[in-house]
């Protein structure tokens, strides 16, 4: 039983990989269509949110199949239980992703604002910290996976400014309110999708070290 239980976990593994292929892939379209006001970008994205969701479904019943069949302990369990999470994971970022596209969208029928923001550095952090986090996964390097967990204040920072900048620009320009609320719902999919990659990367560190660290910055820990 035990050669049958590690070919399903190898068999999940790499079913979670290739959906973590395809939602690095709809992060990286959606933040250029952001961008560059990609329609043909940002659509594709939204075309392929329903795979995404579909490999969900199918790695959660794997894993159910596997505890049912397998009863697996200590670090088997461990991944099967890191896998549902991240497995959540990925396809709420898909789903960040796809509603970042439908903002690109409306914003390409929208006046341009003239406006510093940060966009293009925001989205390449929120990648690097996606890829990163699941490169940490493959490898099982908890230190990669405490650098995501680093990078999340950088995020937070970018979200923090744009809403600063956006706000005052809404009070001085009410005009420019419809675009407005829209770079603010794209700043705030940003801030949750490196949310959720940090989530990845602790649960990496538990899987491979059993030590739970979420929560742990802002108690001093």
């Amino acid at each position: 039983m035990t050669s049958h239980l590690h070919r399903d976990l190898r068999t999940l593994r790499d079913d979670l990989l290739a959906m973590g292929g395809l939602v690095e892939t709809a992060l990286e379209q959606a933040g250029k269509a952001l961008v560059e006001q990609r329609a043909d970008l940002a659509r594709q994205v939204i075309e392929a949110d329903g795979e995404i969701d579909r490999m969900e479904l199918r790695i959660d019943d794997d894993c159910l199949k596997i505890l049912a069949l397998h009863q697996p302990v200590a670090s088997d369990l461990r991944r099967i239980t890191a896998t549902m999470k991240i497995n959540n994971d990925l396809e709420r970022i898909a789903d960040l992703a796809t509603n970042i596209a439908e903002r690109a969208i409306d914003l390409g029928d929208r006046r341009p604002l003239d406006e510093k923001l940060h966009f293009q550095e925001m989205a390449a952090a929120a990648r690097w910290m996606l890829r990163t986090s699941l490169n940490a996964l493959v490898e099982a390097d908890v230190l990669q996976a405490r650098r995501v967990c680093e990078r999340d204040d950088e995020v937070d920072d970018y979200n923090r400014d744009h809403f600063v900048r956006l706000l005052d620009r809404m009070r001085k320009h009410p005009e420019d309110v419809d675009v407005c609320l829209d770079y603010l719902t794209a700043s705030l999919n940003l801030e949750r999708i490196a949310d959720l990659a940090t989530n990845i990367a602790e649960d990496v560190v538990f899987l491979v070290e059993a030590v739970d660290i979420r929560h742990k910055r802002a108690v001093g820990g």
